[in-house]
């Protein structure tokens, strides 16, 4: 497990935009150091813990891109049509060795080997055959439709670096290189809880003034789809003296520890005062709405968040914060998912310096670009505004009134929970 200092997450300035407080993840947070050597059949959303070089040229041989007839360039008429007499037939698989091409063209299909000598391929819907011989079209440049041996990529060269996260088409250059295993860095574990008196968990009976705990639901998946682990340690009671001891004892077999409300300042949240028996913590300010202030400390060398406890405050700061401490431990890079334009059908205000998401369905426009239409209820707990909504339009800090038909980056649900 990464070892932290007590003050790894202390920040002196008065409010953090979300930029700023995923540099000091990445320089505070250390990668979990074990790795393991997994079948490539596993290794879909692995971080790479190697570097990758190409064992072989891939192709491994010159051959055909299409089915059709290999030539010489050189034996093409200098202008018009040309004739040749067909001589030999290749089929993918098979041995091209022996076949003579000078004068001739030779019968290949995709992927078959080329001829010596051969080094253009016409497409077969281009070329007359008759009695025999040939006739090829004028105009075919040199080399077109043959794929060169490593024209991929090139035996000695890097095909992935360390610190990469394996998707399927990487899987498929790692099998066509011939490997069948890589080293990758362990997953992350993450312990999570849900905090509070009023909680039961979903199929128990629910008490007077209880709600069931919907955030762990959500903690669960998300952190398995940001490439983690899941220690799912359940619910915290409002319990201070036996809070600490099990923050602590989560800390000492996990790589994060992340809670879901009782962070606050109020008299009946005691995970503040817990963390900070058990480790040290502070706040992050961090200007964003759905959200307030994260919690974020280090508990035995081992980090640990505070999240709110409204759902969709824990589904942002989770989008947006926690994804890149896992990948930080995770060995890789946390790239910011890309957002696309669209045109708010709503206008909006909001204050100058914070960020804000507002959660938004989309229909097609006229002009091409989709149109957004605010969710009607917009309360940090109200979980139907994210089932029934497409994504989060960000709107920036600078700005403070917006009207209908503003141009606005969108996120949509499934770039932020990967």
């Amino acid at each position: 497990m990464a070892q932290l200092s007590d003050d790894s997450f202390a920040f002196g300035g008065p409010l953090m935009n979300i930029e700023q407080a995923n540099a000091l993840v990445g320089e505070r947070v250390r990668p979990v150091a074990e790795s393991e050597t997994v079948a490539l059949a596993e290794a879909d959303g692995r971080v790479l813990a190697e570097q990758v070089i190409a064992g072989l040229d891939l192709p491994p041989f010159a051959n055909s891109a299409v089915d059709g007839y290999a030539v010489r360039f050189a034996d093409l008429a200098a202008a018009g049509e040309s004739r040749l007499r067909l001589a030999g037939r290749i089929a993918a698989g098979s041995d091209a060795a022996g076949v003579a091409t000078e004068g001739v063209a030779v019968r290949v299909f995709t992927g078959a080997p080329m001829p010596d000598g051969a080094d253009t391929v016409f497409m077969q819907e281009d070329v007359v055959a008759e009695d025999g011989f040939v006739r090829l079209p004028a105009g075919l440049r040199r080399g077109a439709n043959a794929r060169p041996a490593g024209e991929d990529i090139a035996r000695g060269d890097m095909a992935f670096a360390p610190g990469r996260r394996l998707r399927p088409q990487d899987l498929a250059l790692l099998a066509g290189l011939g490997r069948t295993s890589v080293l990758v860095h362990r997953r992350p574990r993450v312990a999570i809880f849900s905090t509070g008196d009023e909680l039961a968990e979903p199929g128990q009976p629910l008490p007077p003034a209880g709600i069931y705990d919907a955030n762990r639901a959500a903690l669960r998946a998300m952190v398995q789809r940001a490439g983690a682990e899941v220690v799912d340690l359940g619910i915290l009671r409002d319990e201070p003296e036996s809070l600490a001891a099990r923050l602590a004892e989560a800390a000492r077999s996990c790589d994060l520890v992340l809670t879901s409300g009782g962070v606050s300042t109020g008299e009946e949240d005691h995970v503040k005062a817990a963390v900070e028996r058990a480790g040290s913590l502070v706040f992050w300010r961090i200007g964003i709405k759905p959200g307030r202030p994260v919690a974020m400390g280090v508990i035995a060398g081992v980090p640990f968040i505070g999240l709110p406890g409204n759902p969709v405050a824990v589904f942002v700061t989770f989008a947006f914060l926690v994804r890149a401490v896992i990948a930080r431990l995770s060995g890789t890079e946390y790239k910011p998912p890309v957002p696309l334009p669209v045109r708010l059908a709503f206008p909006y205000r909001k204050k100058e310096g914070r960020r804000e998401y507002v959660r938004v369905s989309l229909t097609p426009g006229g002009d091409g670009v989709f149109v957004a239409s605010k969710h009607p209820q917009d309360g940090a707990g109200v979980m139907t505004s994210l089932t029934r909504t497409d994504g989060l339009v960000e709107l920036a800090e600078d700005l403070t009134t917006i009207e209908a038909g503003f141009l606005a980056p969108f996120l949509a649900y499934d770039l932020l929970i990967g």
